[in-house]
């Protein structure tokens, strides 16, 4: 259907700006543009690639709809005046003929040009219809198209440089790569099947095996990265959790260098949590305030002990306050029960209201919560002081964040990073059915066997590419898009 439909959106938001882009694609899009716009050139005479300066124009109220004998009868009303860029298929990002038109970026001028495009035979674009367009051309597959959205959201320049390696066609690169590998050693099976006068089996297991192998080691070291490549895309779920009056909402501000958060005496203040992202050193840190966890008989307080505890379910990382000028509380204990499998931080809040920190101490105060967290089951755990108040000790805590969830500087040239769930899934569907080729050489099976395998790894790698992928879930993943790209 897409090859029928001309499709218009605006590609710079709906809010006052300099300019407001107006993007235009499909079969008529030259032809529909060209009857609301006047310049030196008309659209439908002008070269690809090539610009020109005039007005948006529409018919007055009661004269003809045609811009040609508007101009003749002076009938014409002028919308704004405008640039246009015409660009014609197959060159371009949908490979169809697509118009940009620049106008003033005020929400109404913008709000008519669109009503004249669609009064003309265009409809307005779903989001992600353009990528969507330009994936189904062929001028750009799954993995790049995914990409283009994780651009325009990338919030730190390593998740920028990561998404636009991908952008350009490493990870396809590579899918493409494994995806040949296990063709050909399915094609010459086939072929041996077909012609044994020609192509001979013997031994060819053992041939196989080594081949296989290597498929499933470069699998896995792709697979390795997603921990890390999900943190880059998408930050590290940071919660922050202690009991009331900790100094958590002043945690937050600390790391945010901003008063966000209302930070008062008054226990219970924060009774919801609180959601803001930070770029500590390249890496994004998506930070949850919650409120203090305690028993309460306040209800709306105790929804947001709930939310808090709902929130260490899902955190990579949870930051957990304790007030150095008291001992650990029931309620501390009651916090750290629930830490099993995470990556925890104690910090010790308010070390400016203490003369000085004992060293003996700190060391017996650590060996006990080493001890705690080994009984609870704690993933890992790293203890530090700080005051949120005066700003003591953020830089060092930062700087400990990053080095526990980053192992090392990603080689942008190189390294691929698998950043989506939907890839990693594919990823271990196709190795699982290598680890089943793997059993069958050993168990002695038929080679017309191993086929159905290899295949199944073949069609498990091609979902990451679009290569084979269904209507739905390529629906779904367009569906993320923003308007207009």
């Amino acid at each position: 259907m897409f090859k029928n439909e001309t499709i218009c959106a605006v590609a710079t938001g709906m809010a006052r700006s300099a300019i407001g882009i107006i993007r235009v694609s499909g079969p008529d899009a030259i032809s529909i543009c060209n009857d609301i716009f006047i310049g030196k050139k008309r659209i439908s005479e002008m070269d690809s690639f090539t610009a020109a300066f005039g007005r948006i124009v529409e018919a007055e109220e009661g004269a003809e709809n045609e811009t040609e004998t508007g101009i003749k009868n002076g009938t014409l009303r002028t919308i704004d005046e405008a640039v246009v860029l015409v660009m014609k298929a197959p060159h371009t990002y949908t490979t169809e003929d697509t118009v940009e038109i620049d106008v003033h970026g005020g929400p109404y001028v913008i709000k008519r040009v669109l009503e004249l495009l669609v009064k003309r035979g265009a409809r307005l674009a779903e989001p992600g219809e353009f990528t969507k367009r330009a994936f189904l051309g062929g001028r750009i597959d799954m993995t790049e198209a995914e990409a283009v959205m994780d651009v325009i959201s990338a919030e730190t320049d390593r998740s920028l440089k990561t998404s636009v390696n991908q952008l350009t066609g490493k990870l396809k690169e590579e899918i493409v790569a494994l995806r040949e590998k296990i063709l050909y050693q399915t094609a010459y099976i086939e072929s041996a099947l077909d012609d044994p006068e020609h192509y001979s089996l013997d031994g060819f297991s053992e041939t196989l095996r080594p081949e296989v192998q290597e498929v499933m080691d470069r699998i896995d070291r792709m697979i390795s990265t997603s921990d890390e490549g999900r943190i880059i895309r998408e930050g590290i779920r940071t919660v922050i959790v202690g009991k009331p009056n900790v100094g958590k909402s002043s945690m937050l501000n600390s790391l945010l260098g901003e008063e966000r958060a209302i930070v008062t005496e008054i226990e219970g203040t924060t009774r919801d949590t609180l959601e803001e992202y930070v770029d500590i050193g390249g890496v994004l840190l998506r930070l949850i305030d919650t409120a203090g966890i305690r028993e309460t008989e306040d209800v709306v307080e105790k929804i947001g002990v709930d939310k808090a505890k709902e929130s260490i379910e899902d955190a990579d990382l949870v930051l957990m306050l304790l007030d150095a000028t008291e001992n650990i509380s029931p309620e501390d204990e009651e916090i750290m029960n629930s830490l099993s499998g995470k990556n925890v931080i104690v910090i010790n809040n308010k070390i400016d209201k203490i003369s000085e920190i004992r060293e003996d101490a700190s060391k017996e105060f650590e060996d006990r919560i080493e001890q705690k967290f080994k009984d609870v089951g704690v993933k890992s755990s790293k203890t530090m002081y700080i005051s949120a108040k005066t700003g003591e000790g953020i830089e060092e805590l930062k700087a400990l964040i990053r080095d526990m969830f980053l192992s090392s500087e990603i080689d942008y040239n190189d390294q691929i990073y698998i950043t989506r769930s939907r890839h990693k899934a594919s990823l271990a569907d196709a190795r699982q059915s290598l680890s089943t080729v793997i059993d069958g050489i050993d168990a002695g099976m038929g080679e017309d066997f191993l086929t159905i395998d290899l295949m199944a790894a073949y069609e498990s790698l091609g979902e990451i590419i679009g290569e084979v992928l269904e209507d739905d879930l390529a629906d779904k993943i367009f569906a993320e898009f923003c308007m207009g790209k």
